[in-house]
């Protein structure tokens, strides 16, 4: 058994095809299913079952997934600590966002940070804070930006930004003339929340409970799973909602949306740099952490 036998495993288990998994690496199907073969001979058991047209884990092949995916992390963190050493910041790095800093905003500070770091590679997955925060903590993602705080004491978070949501509205809308509404007027209204597990939601939950309301109190009329599908809802008259003016601003400018700050209801959110507390962050993870704090106080 070697690292590359275990990289290969690895490519395997993750595109769930033998054939895949060599293209990705440059190597025949026949070589692929070789060192496979190698690798359940050392350890005397089957790895991989081939179901109809896909390469699923056993049992064995889940355990031993667990354990290669996390010497390849460590592989990849010690090439970045010696390139850095010598002066040269290079390798793939993993981060994740929960919708709205996944969708609009690390994609700028991203792109700032590969033209200043040409040789990282980095990968961005998107999802709402649930998944993030999971996937956070099972050491698929080494740094994430989530919309929420969370109470599992195996993270660290640190407040990165904040922003006001505002009650969004089609730009043809009755209140469109307004530049407020009282809370109590969001009842009067079909609405569209976000699905459970969106950081928007939690955040909505959060400001209602403070002045005695809840999120039942509201007309619903339908619950979508991202926030494009509202946005879109929204356009397409299904109902209002509140979300992030970042997620609008290019609808808010042509004026097909209008955004309304709701009257006593404080909508303040901020936004977390979340990373596993027992996970020593790699030179890159390090240094895009000082480059966000920079990039978001300018």
């Amino acid at each position: 058994m070697d690292l590359w036998q275990l990289h290969i495993f690895c490519k395997v288990v993750t595109l769930k095809s033998f054939s895949k998994a060599g293209q990705s690496i440059h190597l025949s199907q026949p070589t692929v299913s070789s060192h496979i073969k190698d690798l359940e001979d050392h350890f005397g058991c089957r790895l991989i079952d081939r179901l109809s047209r896909e390469a699923l884990p056993t049992k064995a092949g889940e355990l031993l997934y667990g354990y290669a995916s996390r010497l390849m992390r460590l592989r990849d963190e010690a090439e970045i600590a010696m390139a850095e050493f010598q002066g040269n910041l290079k390798g793939r790095f993993l981060i994740g966002g929960s919708t709205i800093p996944g969708g609009y905003i690390l994609p700028k500070i991203i792109g700032r940070f590969t033209r200043a770091y040409p040789d990282v590679t980095i990968s961005l997955s998107i999802g709402d804070t649930g998944k993030i925060i999971k996937d956070t903590l099972s050491g698929t993602l080494e740094l994430s930006i989530v919309g929420a705080e969370t109470e599992n004491k195996a993270l660290i978070q640190e407040k990165l930004l904040q922003e006001d949501m505002r009650l969004i509205i089609p730009g043809h809308h009755k209140w469109a003339g307004k530049k407020s509404m009282p809370v109590g007027m969001l009842s009067k209204e079909p609405f569209i929340v976000r699905e459970e597990g969106s950081g928007t939601l939690k955040s909505i939950r959060a400001s209602l409970s403070k002045r005695g309301y809840d999120v039942d109190h509201l007309n619903i009329i339908a619950e979508m799973g991202s926030t494009t599908a509202v946005i879109q809802g929204i356009k397409n008259k299904v109902g209002i909602s509140i979300l992030s003016p970042l997620a609008v601003q290019e609808e808010l400018d042509a004026g097909t949306l209008k955004a309304l700050t709701i009257q006593g209801l404080n909508l303040t959110r901020s936004f977390y740099l979340t990373r596993h507390r027992n996970r020593t962050p790699s030179p890159i993870c390090k240094a895009f952490i000082r480059f966000i704090k920079k990039e978001i106080k300018k």
